[in-house]
């Protein structure tokens, strides 16, 4: 009998295969945004520890509230200063200059302030999240929180900064590009810094677990749609008024859901880990 050549795929099945990953991937978006409305109803039983998770948020919106009114009140002044060269212009084009040149340093701040409040917030919070942290592994069961190492959190808060400068420079640069750049940094911003709160929020219980970085990387681009949901939802909650104070403690406990579900995947496909091996 003679061998039957295998089927083609039809046009429909090759249409069915871009819309099966769309929705695959809307799906994992979802999933990830869910776990933030997920970690607020820890409120309910750990109330006092998801309380204490609302200072530094405070302390970081008070001091970034204080250098943004004071770039606000000295803005005018501070384009002059950097424009000496401009005194002998005609008046109009330097008032053009130093205008432009004042909205430029305003529009730079608000865009340094989305990364400038998550990373110091982050920084400030390691403690206060720590505690979250624990009480949430402890509630979920079959891990036993081990202290993280002050020197590999240490590394990681300089990352942390280091990732917050790069990001808010690229952003900046996207923004200055004529006809599409305003638009495009208003989203690529939040993906951007979504992206990082996920990547840090997300550390702790990866630690503890005696991931390294390299690793953690990994497995985070194995979810990378599910990390950018819940990044982004709790992001979004930044532009809320008092909604970065309320999100940050409840994001801390997402964080510890989608660590979790990251190591359950992993695990499902069979993949490296990373996770040290008790004797």
């Amino acid at each position: 009998m003679a061998d039957v050549p295998p089927a083609l795929p039809s046009a429909r099945d090759a249409r069915r295969r871009p819309l099966g990953r769309l929705r695959r991937l809307v799906r994992e978006v979802l999933a990830g945004a869910a776990l933030v409305p997920r970690g607020f109803t820890f409120w309910r039983r750990r109330p006092g520890v998801m309380a204490l998770g609302m200072v530094p948020a405070v302390i970081a919106g008070a001091l970034i509230a204080a250098v943004l009114i004071g770039l606000g009140l000295n803005v005018e002044a501070l384009a002059n200063a950097i424009t000496p060269f401009a005194d002998g212009w005609a008046e109009r084009d330097r008032t053009v200059l130093r205008t432009l040149l004042a909205l430029v340093i305003v529009a730079g701040a608000i865009i340094g302030t989305m990364y400038t409040f998550t990373t110091l917030t982050l920084l400030i919070g390691d403690p206060f999240y720590e505690r979250i942290w624990r009480a949430a592994e402890n509630e979920l069961g079959g891990f036993t929180p081990s202290p993280v190492r002050f020197w590999r959190s240490f590394g990681d808060g300089l990352l942390l900064v280091l990732r917050a400068i790069g990001f808010a420079a690229i952003t900046g640069i996207v923004g200055l590009i004529p006809g599409i750049g305003s638009v495009t940094a208003a989203v690529l911003g939040p993906v951007l810094a979504g992206h990082l709160i996920a990547r840090e929020l997300t550390t702790r219980a990866f630690e503890a677990r005696g991931i390294t970085a390299i690793d953690r990387a990994r497995l985070l681009r194995g979810s990378r749609a599910r990390e950018l949901g819940f990044g982004v939802a709790t992001q979004l909650f930044f532009f809320i008024p008092g909604g970065a104070i309320a999100v940050m403690p409840s994001a801390v406990v997402g964080a510890t859901h989608l660590a979790r579900s990251v190591l359950e995947r992993a695990a499902a496909t069979g993949a490296e880990t990373g996770v040290e091996k008790t004797p």
